[in-house]
């Protein structure tokens, strides 16, 4: 298995087939989240194989960024000075973008995909292509400026020359709201299999930290703190595990907004399992956090496209419980256990088999399932193919 990751590693750093591409990505903030990881492992791929590759963000000083200076791939700060400013942003944007000159201008998620319609109303010559993520929205939970976006999203949909999509899932929403179906193209994640692998060592460290003694099973959800993430429907299964087994803690670890994230641990309290729950807050030691657990559980409610969580948990040979959200079911296949969204006692009844069944689920084959299906090579060349297919038509 190792021969076969080194093997596809030399191959990405060969000499692309096709004439050096230049493209600008363009997305809000390179902070800890799963579409900027996987941002930043494509432009650094794609540089390190003699692409001309830059990286303009609204909000700066996200911590990828050192990162991807560190592989030559310039970061061009648009200094955006919050939701409302406008003209000085938009001058700043023009300016950097006329200054990099791309072929292509690849934007990530939906405010950026709109900005990205505007450059190209100012630089008809520009390539637009768009990133979208996740699948199905429940308004209910937003306001109305996230609806408006994505209704503009939908009408703006005829500007870009290609949508990329990173699953099935987000594929059939987008094209079921109204966005150009002929211009989809679904592209999945690719995991970084040498960064995320097991180890011995690092469960034990961060384990210590937490105070999860040895005979306990940690059970943990890797998520912002957001109503599709189903953190509540988490806490409840928790409550439901805990009181059939003293031997279980749970760990949530993520950020958000601090009223939601009060009223998470106001419930847990509420529930009577406050004393069992770590809240960690965000971490940029994701792999050590993946190899510290005995179960990863997603319990999102709606909302997922291709979970990194998922897929970078398993390759770290950690078992996965997930909700049949997305394409999470797909991602896990036959190597977890997959149960309706919004159903703690399901969720409970999952989460129990896993850590009463732990030697069924052979951690070498969870991450050979997850690393042959879903590799940066395939990222990669997929993206590659089709961007070069795009300057050269």
């Amino acid at each position: 298995m190792l021969q076969k990751e080194q093997s596809s590693l030399n191959a990405l750093e060969a000499v692309p087939e096709t004439a050096p591409l230049k493209i600008l990505f363009l997305t809000r903030s390179l902070n800890c989240g799963g579409a900027e990881r996987q941002l930043v492992t494509l432009a650094k791929t794609l540089q390190k194989r003699g692409h001309d590759v830059s990286v303009a963000v609204m909000y700066s000083g996200g911590f990828f960024e050192k990162a991807l200076r560190a592989e030559g791939v310039p970061v061009h700060n648009l200094s955006k000075r919050g939701r409302w400013e406008t003209l000085g942003f938009v001058v700043r944007l023009l300016s950097i973008v006329r200054g990099v000159n791309p072929h292509i201008l690849h934007s990530y998620i939906v405010v950026p995909n709109l900005l990205a319609c505007l450059v190209k109303f100012f630089n008809l010559r520009i390539i637009v292509v768009w990133g979208l993520r996740g699948s199905f929205k429940d308004a209910q939970y937003y306001d109305w400026i996230a609806s408006l976006v994505l209704r503009f999203e939908k009408w703006l949909s005829i500007v870009p020359a290609l949508i990329i999509v990173n699953s099935q899932e987000g594929a059939r929403w987008a094209e079921q709201r109204g966005v150009r179906h002929d211009k989809l193209l679904v592209i999945e994640n690719g995991i970084d299999s040498h960064h995320f692998h097991p180890n011995a060592s690092e469960r034990y460290d961060l384990r210590r930290e937490w105070g999860i003694a040895e005979h306990e099973h940690l059970v943990g959800l890797v998520g912002r703190l957001d109503p599709m993430k189903g953190h509540a429907t988490f806490l409840r299964a928790a409550a439901k595990l805990s009181r059939e087994r003293e031997d279980v803690r749970f760990i949530c670890v993520g950020g958000g907004q601090a009223e939601f994230g009060a009223n998470l641990k106001a419930l847990a309290e509420d529930l009577k399992i406050d004393k069992r729950v770590i809240w960690t807050g965000v971490r940029s030691d994701m792999r050590h956090v993946f190899n510290s657990l005995d179960v990863l559980c997603s319990a999102s409610e709606f909302g997922e496209g291709f979970s990194n969580v998922i897929s970078e948990a398993m390759a770290c040979g950690i078992p996965c419980v997930v909700t049949d959200v997305g394409d999470s079911a797909r991602i896990v296949g036959d190597f977890g256990l997959v149960v309706p969204p919004r159903n703690p006692d399901r969720l409970c009844e999952a989460l129990a088999r896993v850590l009463l069944d732990r030697d069924e689920f052979d951690p070498i084959a969870i991450r050979e399932s997850v690393v042959s299906r879903f590799s940066v090579a395939q990222l990669v060349a997929r993206t590659e193919r089709a961007l070069s297919q795009l300057r050269d038509s």
